[in-house]
C-alpha cells in the first residue's frame, strides 16, 4: 500500500509536469522562427540607422556649403550695390 502512495506521489507530478510542458514544446518551432525574424529585423534596423547617420553627416555638409554660398552671394550683391 505504501508503495502505491509513493508511486502516485512521484508519477502524478511528473504527468502534470509533462502536460504543462507539452504546449510549450509544441510552440518551439514557431518561437524559433519568430526569434530569427526578430534578429533579421534588428539587423535591418541597424543598417537603416547607419544609413540615417550617413545621411545626417551629408546633410550637415550640404548645410555648410549652403551657408558658404549664401555668404558669397551676399558679398557679391553688396559689391554690386543691390
Amino acid at each position: 500500500m505504501v508503495t502505491w502512495i509513493v508511486v502516485a506521489l512521484v508519477l502524478v507530478p511528473l504527468v502534470l509536469l509533462g502536460l504543462a510542458v507539452r504546449p510549450v514544446v509544441a510552440r518551439l518551432p514557431r518561437l524559433r522562427r519568430a526569434a530569427l525574424a526578430l534578429q533579421r529585423r534588428a539587423g535591418e534596423a541597424e543598417a537603416l540607422q547607419e544609413a540615417a547617420e550617413a545621411l545626417q553627416v551629408r546633410a550637415e555638409a550640404l548645410q555648410e556649403r549652403l551657408d558658404t554660398t549664401q555668404r558669397r552671394l551676399a558679398v557679391i550683391k553688396a559689391k554690386r550695390g543691390d
